[in-house]
């Protein structure tokens, strides 16, 4: 994690204190069930909630990790010497290390998720907005990085919006994914616990217990999860591209708001650069280098190995601290972006009419000339434009064949914008509703 791509709230999910937090939780209510169970005495169970305010000690945590080489234990011998030793006698009774770090990971995942669905709506509230503001702002769509056929701005921001809406969809589901627990023993078996403490211990941190463990909770869920934060930031550049191509100077049809005392360039006072655009495509790129690991994760000797602890360890506080920085940096952009309606007009008009050309071909088609002869017409009127920047109506207009087929009114009402634009409101219905 780097303090720069970091926001305070997603960073304390990872804090030591935190974890910390969460193992003492899983151990009291551990311990609770297990009284009610009759396997240990109420007094100790009780015993071990004297510890419920103590601020756990990192760095004496981390000076008995140096002996014991093992970070639960020297974990639980710090809480024995808040509770006492005799008291904390039965803390961690019939259970594995991983019966803790499993369960405390997934809940860390769990409330990562919950703060990453926050910069998801706070994304998809600015992309509507903008949706809604430039529905029916022209802009012409590109294809290869060529001239196609017009659109809008707003559907440029509307297609965005249904994607990160896909992405919260997949996000709400790879949460249930990851929000189980498990308090199964060595091996998974429940051998030495009572699977009941599991169901309690679940209960009181909001997951499920996992259905069959081994010593770990099984990774394909992590997988999943990862694989879903990978998406995410994809779509995140996707936006991102989008805005920087929009941003280029002879292009110019949009661009990040640029503020009061900002400087572009250290050698160059004229420039306006996509910083921050740039700087989403670089951290998506960080967010998906988790996935391949995470993937890699799934497969582990037996019933367990720890393979996968120095990986997680690693992705899990640097892909959700991460994805939440670009989440709400988007949103920002988005919501402050500067939109060029005259220069989308203007970019259209450099090939004049050229945008048209496949409602003449279409209506040559229906005019009774065959497609080859009808793309032949149209095509060496089009590259005229291409070369020489004609006026491809003109163009149109001086071609007999083209005349004869459509007349002179059937080739100028083909040049009407609003041709383009007619389902507009059929879309924004299917991706904002009624």
């Amino acid at each position: 994690m780097i303090s720069r791509y970091s926001r305070p709230d997603m960073v304390a999910v990872w804090s030591p204190e935190t974890k910390f937090r969460i193992w003492f939780e899983i151990e009291a209510h551990a311990c609770d069930a297990m009284a009610d169970l009759g396997t240990i005495p109420r007094e100790n169970a009780e015993a071990v909630w004297k510890a419920k305010d103590v601020e756990f000690d990192v760095a004496r945590i981390d000076e008995i990790e140096a002996v014991t080489k093992h970070d639960v234990i020297a974990f639980l011998t710090h809480l024995a010497e808040h509770v006492g030793s005799d008291e904390a006698r039965f803390v961690h009774q019939g259970m594995t290390s991983s019966d803790v770090l499993d369960t405390c990971f997934n809940v860390q995942l769990v409330r990562a998720s919950d703060l990453l669905l926050v910069g998801l709506d706070k994304l998809l509230e600015a992309l509507k907005k903008r949706a809604l503001e430039h529905k029916d702002t022209v802009r012409v769509g590109r294809s290869h990085g060529i001239h196609a056929e017009p659109t809008t701005m707003g559907l440029t921001f509307a297609r965005f919006y249904a994607e990160m809406d896909r992405n919260r969809a997949r996000l709400v589901a790879a949460r249930e994914e990851i929000a189980t627990g498990a308090i199964s023993g060595a091996v998974g078996t429940f051998a030495n616990i009572d699977p009941r403490v599991e169901e309690h211990v679940c209960e009181k941190l909001g997951l499920t217990p996992e259905p069959i463990s081994t010593q770990v909770i099984p990774r394909d869920r992590h997988a999943m999860f990862f694989a879903t934060l990978g998406v995410i930031a994809s779509s995140i550049e996707n936006v991102a591209i989008e805005i920087r191509h929009m941003q280029r100077t002879e292009v110019l049809e949009g661009a990040e708001f640029f503020s009061m005392g900002q400087k572009g360039s250290s050698a160059m006072p004229h420039k306006k650069n996509p910083v921050l655009t740039e700087n989403l495509t670089g951290l998506a790129r960080l967010v998906r280098m988790s996935v391949i690991p995470a993937m890699e994760n799934v497969a582990l000797w037996h019933e367990r190995d720890i393979s996968h602890s120095s990986v997680e360890r690693g992705i899990g506080p640097d892909a959700t601290v991460t994805l939440d920085f670009a989440l709400h940096r988007l949103a920002g952009v988005i919501d402050k972006m500067l939109v060029f309606p005259q220069n989308m007009l203007d970019n259209m008009n450099k090939f004049p009419g050229l945008v048209m050309s496949q409602r003449v071909l279409l209506a040559l088609t229906q005019a009774g000339v065959s497609r080859e002869d009808a793309y032949s017409m149209v095509q060496r009127n089009a590259l005229k434009v291409w070369e020489e920047r004609l006026d491809f109506r003109e163009l149109l207009l001086a071609d007999k064949e083209v005349v004869a087929a459509l007349g002179e009114d059937g080739v100028n009402e083909k040049f009407d914008m609003d041709y383009h634009t007619k389902h507009v409101d059929t879309i924004f219905k299917r991706v904002f509703g009624a």
